[in-house]
Formats: structure tokens, sequence, C-alpha cells
């Protein structure tokens, strides 16, 4: 179910893939771009750190802004390890750099489910000025209990995402962060979280500075919806993000009999099981109130199995 495609953006900036920037014209200024570099390991004879030292000698590093980590072998072999341990080791050349991306893979490149992550913080230790961390697969994926005082964005995107990663995003120092975007996932994929793991962060006790909150993707999406309706960290929120999972009636109908959220700027729902009515419910409930609610891709259940047949729009 998972068709995912490569950033077009990140870091406020447009994606380019590095190699194919000589195909023709000059290469975009170091700083104008977020540079993915990555291989083919079937075209491409090339490893990635071989194609890594060629973009920092063909690339100012120094004003790079931007890395977007791409396929960097076989992703089901290979962990992310490998590409961030090169990327911290050009540290005192990367001097610039704002934004990591890792393991920016579509679909045909390897599922979701397939990449082989690793102990993403070891890029948080070694980029003091970095604001924004985003990730794609939560395989062995490692998150321990981290302290970065300028982080201020953190996306997990995970087909299932290990109660333990969870845990050590909330243990962790992070004042700076103002947006926070887990993809849960499915416990038959390690998306074993509840809501009780969650309790840190929907007590508003942690991240000061949060106004974008994504807790999406997840097959016990009612139970999250019925927790934020009464949460003390949504007052402080612009955003809340509870698409892609398998929200009902159900969840939506305890947002709405729960605190106001008038407030919002944008409640996003896309992917979701509401009927039409409780569609126009939200809609007439937060609409009038300036608040931008996404209702779009309205799912059905499979076969005849009613809430039991919902679906993450993320699994595999």
């Amino acid at each position: 179910m998972y068709g995912a495609q490569h950033l077009h953006e990140f870091g406020g900036l447009p994606a380019v893939d590095f190699q194919h920037t000589t195909d023709e014209g000059p290469r975009p200024a170091a700083d104008a771009v977020a540079w993915r570099v990555s291989v083919d390991p079937y075209d491409d004879d090339l490893p990635w750190e071989e194609e890594f030292a060629r973009f920092l000698d063909e690339v100012d590093p120094t004003g790079v802004r931007a890395l977007i980590i791409g396929q960097w072998g076989e992703a089901y072999e290979e962990k992310s390890s490998v590409p961030i341990n090169l990327v911290i080791a050009a540290a005192d050349r990367l001097t610039s750099l704002e934004a990591v991306f890792v393991g920016d893979l579509e679909a045909e490149q390897a599922e979701i489910t397939w990449i082989e992550q690793s102990d993403v913080t070891a890029l948080l230790a070694a980029f003091p000025a970095l604001t924004e961390l985003g990730v794609r697969g939560g395989m062995d994926l490692v998150f321990p209990p981290t302290k970065h005082e300028r982080l201020g964005s953190l996306t997990i995107q995970a087909g299932g995402l290990p109660v333990e990663v969870v845990r050590g995003v909330l243990d962790s120092e992070l004042p700076a962060l103002e947006r926070l975007d887990l993809w849960l996932g499915v416990s038959a994929y390690e998306g074993n979280t509840d809501v009780a793991d969650l309790a840190p962060l929907l007590a508003g006790t942690r991240f000061p500075r949060l106004n974008h909150l994504g807790l999406r993707n997840s097959e016990i999406q009612n139970e999250i919806a019925a927790a934020i309706a009464s949460a003390p960290v949504v007052a402080r929120l612009r955003v809340l993000d509870l698409s892609n999972g398998t929200l009902g009636d159900e969840g939506a109908a305890a947002l709405l009999e729960g605190q106001p959220l008038t407030h919002l700027e944008v409640l996003d729902l896309h992917h979701h099981f509401l009927s039409e009515a409780m569609e126009e419910r939200v809609r007439s409930a937060l609409e009038p109130h300036g608040v931008r609610v996404d209702l779009s891709e309205k799912c059905e259940p499979w076969g005849d199995r009613g809430i039991e047949g919902r679906y993450t729009a993320v699994s595999e």
C-alpha cells in the first residue's frame, strides 16, 4: 500500500539529485537546493562512499544547507549507519548543514519496512546547528534520549515505529522543537506504541515550543483521537495531523466532544473512515472558525469487516 516518492523539497528548498545535475546546464548554487545523494546498486558500480566523495569535491560543501540521503545500497542489507558515518566524517566540511533526511527511497527501491536504519541521533551529536531531521523506515531504527538545542523539526516515517523509538524521542531534550511528525504504523511491523506511551507528549510537559503535532498512520487512531480530546498539549498547537490512519466516527466524535479546536489553523484527517454525516459535523464545527480541515481520501473498509477492515495508508 505504500507508494512513496522522492522528496520534492526539504529544509525549505527544492530537492535535486546530485548525479543528474551535470546532465545539462550549470549546477545550482550549493545553498540553493536540497541535495539528494544516492546510488543504484543494480545499475551503478559506484558505492555510496565514492558518490558522496564526488559530491563533496564538486559541490562546495561549506554552502550545503540541506542533504538528503537516498539509496545507499541494498536497503535491506546495509544499515543507514554506512552513509550516516560518512556524513559525520565530513562534518568539518559541511559547516552550513541545517537539514538532513535519511532514507529517501521510493517504493520501487525498497518497501518502507525494508529500509535498514540505525542510530540517527549520531547526526544530532555531530551537527549542533541542525534544525531539521527526517527519517524514513523503522527497521532497526535507534533513537536513544538525546539533547539538541536547535532541532526545530523531527519527522519519522514508518510502517511500524517501535515503542522504544517513540520513548526515546519523548525523553529527549529538544527545547527548540516546533514540529513533530511520527508515523506510528501497525503492530505487524513493530508499531507497538499505545496511548499510554504518548502521555508525556500529550500532557504538554515536553517540547515547550511545539505547535505542529502529527500522530499519524496508526491502527489505534481512534484511541489517539480520544486522548487528544483532553490533552493539554492541544491548546498550543497550530496544526494537528491525525491523518493516514484508521480514524472513524468514534474518534472524530471524541475530538468534537472534547476541548475546543477552533484555535487550530489546520486539522488534517485525510485518509479516514468517517461517514458523510460525521464529515459534515467536523466541517460545520471548525471551518466557520477559520480552521482548514482536510478530509480528503475517504476510505472504505475491506470486505464486510467493518472496523476490523480499516487500514493505515502505510504499512509494508
